[in-house]
């Protein structure tokens, strides 16, 4: 009998192709939803074996990231709170800083390309170790996740999604595009996504191997968001390109929601054939890493727990519930950030490999990621009977108290893996931040 949480069944539920809707807003149909404007043809195609990363075929690695030796390499250094770095094939880079500024990197030089008005003044960075106080920092919220449109710069539009107060004690996010070629003018694609002050907006932005536009959420700490599929608060949506529903999402009450129940998700990315994979933040630790199913349940805010531990309920107890990949348990925290399945040949002892930033943690989180039995590589292995059922998992650390709080890693045109850190935002420990904080860096294979 076929697993309930079974990858074969997930893959065919998303199918081999999408088709674009002609809708998307606050409606509960597909038909109740109107694309965003844009002078632009926001269309794109949804042939996955256009997909430069697709590889049906892919196998795992068979032994240890740990076996070879790294290096660092800085690429940009004096930013505010770095959080997301997009690459243009053409060779630019985008970088967002929580702070309320979008940058583009090209040619070695840096130069603001958006710096929209509503962001929380509550984004703050600090400026010294002195200062190391989180308050002081400011919060999670901010200019977040960014996303380049996938036929730029034909189409130059770039994507981002910030916290902004709408009233007194009265947070929210906004999904907007940026038009590159004309005065950077924004565009608001989604408004009113909940969010918070403080903690917990979710926020990664990212195209997909289907050309679709994938928004994590998080639950802005609310009771009773992330279990409502009609709200978008503790989801990860799949959108086209002009905000509306793909035909071929599950259809739950907001059609824009592809998966629910989730608490802080910052990471979603893909194996090789297509399989999305998405890490969030526990509570108190417990943290995980996620096979998406098409209208999955995720269980937040009450499954979150092992069968030895009792400090929420149970996955095995809750068969409607998708088990995470990972759960790291209540005694070990990664406090995972945005991550890449790395498929590039720069670092070949990390290729086909999950690398994930953390923050409390300080290092690159390395998660390989098996159909079937690992082999025997070290490192902490996820095989529990209760964990999802079509993969097990070994994670390894690397770069630990190195490079501090490392906020995403990301794979650019070139193969190579960059991270960015956030050693400004208030929380690293007393070494960070260094001279230079914030810092682009490309991870080098010694």
């Amino acid at each position: 009998m076929e697993p309930l949480h079974s990858r074969r069944r997930f893959l065919a539920s998303v199918g081999a192709a999408g088709s674009i809707a002609v809708a998307g807003c606050f409606g509960l149909g597909t038909d109740d939803l109107e694309p965003v404007d844009s002078q632009y043809d926001l269309s794109v195609s949804h042939d996955i074996e256009s997909w430069n990363r697709y590889d049906p075929e892919w196998e795992p690695p068979r032994n240890s990231p740990q076996e070879a030796t790294y290096g660092t390499e800085t690429v940009i250094e004096n930013l505010e709170v770095g959080w997301d770095i997009e690459f243009a094939d053409s060779g630019e880079v985008y970088i967002s800083e929580r702070v309320g500024r979008i940058s583009r990197y090209s040619s070695g030089e840096l130069e603001a390309v958006a710096t929209p008005d509503d962001v929380i003044d509550h984004a703050d960075s600090i400026a010294d170790p002195e200062n190391n106080d989180w308050w002081a920092g400011g919060s999670e919220g901010g200019l977040l996740g960014i996303a380049l449109h996938p036929n730029y710069p034909e189409v130059p539009v770039l994507y981002a999604f910030y916290t902004y107060q709408a009233g007194e004690e009265d947070y929210r996010n906004r999904l907007v595009f940026y038009d590159l070629e004309n005065g950077n003018e924004e565009t608001v694609v989604i408004d009113d996504i909940p969010g918070h002050r403080i903690i917990h907006n979710g926020a990664r932005l990212a195209f997909g191997p289907r050309n679709y536009l994938w928004v994590t959420t998080g639950d802005a700490n609310v009771e009773g968001l992330p279990q409502d599929p009609g709200r978008l608060g503790g989801k990860v949506l799949r959108l086209n390109p002009d905000g509306t529903a793909p035909e071929d999402n599950p259809g739950l009450e907001d059609p824009r929601v592809y998966t629910y129940g989730h608490r802080n998700p910052q990471a979603v990315t893909w194996l090789p054939d297509g399989t999305p994979v998405v890490s969030e933040h526990g509570p108190q630790a417990r943290d995980e890493v996620q096979i998406l199913e098409a209208g999955g349940n995720y269980g937040w805010r009450n499954v979150r727990s092992g069968p030895d531990d009792d400090a929420y309920e149970s996955y095995p107890d809750h068969p409607d519930v998708v088990p995470p990949l990972v759960n790291t348990g209540p005694g070990t925290s990664w406090a995972p950030t945005g991550g890449v399945f790395y498929t590039g040949d720069a670092v070949p002892a990390l290729q086909n490999r999950f690398i994930s930033g953390g923050l409390i943690s300080q290092r690159l989180n390395v998660v390989s990621i098996y159909d079937g039995d690992p082999p025997d590589i070290g490192g902490r292995r996820f095989d529990a009977d209760w964990l999802y059922s079509e993969y097990d998992a070994v994670s390894h650390p690397l770069f630990e108290d190195e490079l501090g709080r490392i906020r995403h890693a990301e794979q650019g045109p070139d193969g190579a893996l960059y991270v960015v850190t956030s050693n400004r935002d208030g929380r690293a420990t007393e070494q960070f931040p260094k001279p230079n904080d914030d810092r682009l860096l490309r991870i080098v294979q010694n």
